[in-house]
């Protein structure tokens, strides 16, 4: 094998084996989840999530896991998400916009479809997308002035803030009862369309994220502040979303 997983599938195999060793008849599903299951998967940089579904005494002997958690991580894989299928059922109030990406990004690789039935009410998706702007617009301003204006650090925050901006207008698109489209750039674009927002701006990190904006230090710096307005125009306007 390579350096790099170059197709999260080729290791399906060897990961449903581990899994069934340690834990046997209280291995309830195992699932791909994130951009390792979409088409934005890139080796070597995105990360390959597998939720881990287990019965009620199986989740109080994750312990047995440890070993093979390392194996797999040494390997490019990212450290699992262990849980019970309740869990996941009672958590829909608080992580809707979590499990909405779940649900929508997965590859089923093991046992029971866990994901697929799960219904979510707008109104704990709409607190939770108030809560997550508003949360992400103080977090992006506070690092802002931690970075002095410096066009890496800025890069850098903006990279790992991506995700979270993707996930916040997928549910947003889904409160608005609008297809989601495949890709994070079609995302971006839908989302831009429904809520008048500056797609130049989201475009532009998710370049820095594929490695391929040729900003240099003060378009970075402008990106930047250009993201903060936008994520202020949001935070002004969710409390009209429903």
């Amino acid at each position: 094998m390579g350096r790099h997983i170059q197709d999260p599938k080729t290791i399906f195999s060897e990961v449903t084996a581990d899994c069934k060793v340690l834990f046997g008849d209280d291995l309830v599903s195992i699932i791909l989840y994130g951009s390792a299951a979409d088409q934005d998967f890139q080796p070597g940089s995105s990360d390959i999530n597998f939720m881990v579904a287990l019965t009620e005494n199986g989740i109080e002997h994750i312990d047995h896991a440890f070993g093979v958690v390392t194996k797999w991580r040494k390997r490019g894989v990212a450290l699992p998400l262990f849980l019970t299928e309740a869990y996941v059922k009672s958590s829909l109030d608080v992580f809707p916009i979590e499990y909405l990406g779940f649900q929508r990004n997965h590859v089923q690789v093991f046992g029971k479809e866990i994901l697929n039935d799960l219904e979510f009410k707008p109104e704990f998706i709409r607190l939770q997308c108030e809560r997550e702007i508003k949360g992400k617009l103080l977090l992006l301003r506070e690092a802002f002035m931690e970075s002095g204006g410096k066009a890496k650090a800025l890069k850098a925050v903006m990279k790992e803030a991506l995700p979270a901006l993707i996930a916040i207008f997928e549910a947003l698109l889904h409160l608005r009862g609008v297809a989601l489209p495949a890709t994070r750039r079609e995302i971006i674009r839908a989302a831009a369309g429904a809520f008048a927002i500056e797609v130049g701006v989201f475009e532009g990190i998710l370049d820095i994220r594929e490695g391929r904006s040729g900003l240099r230090d003060e378009g970075v710096v402008a990106l930047f502040k250009g993201c903060l307005k936008e994520m202020q125009r949001l935070s002004n306007m969710i409390d009209s979303f429903s």
